[in-house]
C-alpha cells in the first residue's frame, strides 16, 4: 500500500513588527493529508518559532517548503505524522474494533 502524502501550511500567524523586522512569523498552522484509493487520513497541527531564523526571510518571500522545514526543524515529526496518516487509513480499510449488530436484535 502506497499512501500518497501532501503537506499544507494553512496559515502562518505573525508579529507585526520584531525591532527593525515586520511580519515575523510566530506560528505556522500545518495540515498533513494522506489518500490511497478513495480513503483519506489528517493530521492538524501547529509549530511555534521563538526567534526569526537567520537570515531572515520576508514575510512576501517565504515559500511554503521553507516553512514546513522549518516545522520539522522545530519539532514536527515527519515521519511519525506520516506513520500516523498510514495507519488511519489502514485503520478505515480494514478496521481493528467493529461494533457488529447484537445477536439478539433484529436488522
Amino acid at each position: 500500500m502506497t499512501t500518497q502524502i501532501t503537506w499544507i501550511v494553512e496559515a502562518l500567524d505573525c508579529k507585526p513588527t520584531e525591532g527593525d523586522l515586520t511580519d515575523v512569523v510566530i506560528t505556522a498552522h500545518w495540515r498533513c493529508n494522506g489518500m490511497f484509493a478513495d480513503t483519506y487520513g489528517t493530521v492538524y497541527g501547529t509549530c511555534g518559532f521563538s526567534q526569526p531564523g537567520e537570515p531572515f526571510t520576508p514575510y512576501a518571500d517565504l515559500t511554503q517548503e521553507q516553512v514546513l522545514g522549518w516545522c520539522w526543524a522545530s519539532g514536527v515529526d515527519k515521519a511519525a505524522t506520516e506513520a500516523n496518516i498510514d495507519q488511519q487509513i489502514k485503520d478505515q480499510i480494514a478496521p481493528p474494533v467493529v461494533t457488529p449488530p447484537l445477536p439478539w436484535s433484529q436488522a
